[in-house]
């Protein structure tokens, strides 16, 4: 703990002998704090979900399996259409449970459509795990994990998997701030996140 007080100490007499604030330094404490507030990882992930004929890939996909498994849809053989091929086809429906547990998750006026998207989970920052600085540039690793925001979205994305993911900081006059473009072989938040592979 006093080692903790003095590292504190220091660095706030170092900024304060310098002119610096406290976002002139990288920290791990700063980048997950600048992660965590932006919008790439604030923004909900919409799950597309869809009613209707649907091609055997489709049908067979991992979401559709999990839908299944919880008795949200049920389907029937079905003839394809010109849009909808190769056979065999699938017409789905949302079973009487499914209904239920969609209902609050929709715009009003959805339920009569075929496809809609439902805001189904949240990325979560766990923690930083590493700091690479060169300059006025760096890469930060982290780990986050899907938090999820309804029954839906813990069904899909369960909260104990970990993702691994590396993203491209810059100082700018102000302070260290995430990236929104690519630097050098760096990657933005957007592109980080996209690309995360699950953490061992």
């Amino acid at each position: 703990m006093g080692k903790a007080i003095l590292r504190v100490l220091l660095l706030a007499a170092l900024a304060a002998s310098c002119g610096c604030s406290p976002s002139d330094f990288l920290t791990r404490r700063l980048a997950f704090d600048l992660i965590a507030s932006s919008g790439a990882v604030r923004a909900p992930l919409p799950f597309l979900l869809h009613t209707g004929l649907v091609s055997n890939q489709e049908y067979l996909s991992t979401d559709e399996l999990v839908l299944r498994r919880h008795g949200w849809i049920s389907a029937t053989s079905a003839k394809c259409s010109g849009e909808v091929t190769p056979p065999p086809c699938w017409e789905v429906a949302l079973s009487p449970s499914g209904v239920e547990t969609v209902r609050s998750l929709i715009p009003s006026g959805a339920s009569t459509q075929e496809s809609f998207e439902i805001p189904v989970a949240r990325r979560q920052i766990i923690a930083i795990t590493g700091i690479s600085k060169q300059g006025s540039s760096a890469e930060v690793e982290f780990l986050w994990r899907w938090s999820p925001l309804n029954e839906l979205g813990a069904a899909l994305y369960p909260a104990d998997l970990r993702y691994h993911s590396v993203v491209a900081f810059r100082s700018y006059d102000d302070g260290w701030r995430v990236s929104e473009t690519t630097i050098r072989s760096n990657q933005t938040i957007e592109e980080s996140l996209k690309n995360a592979e699950p953490a061992p």
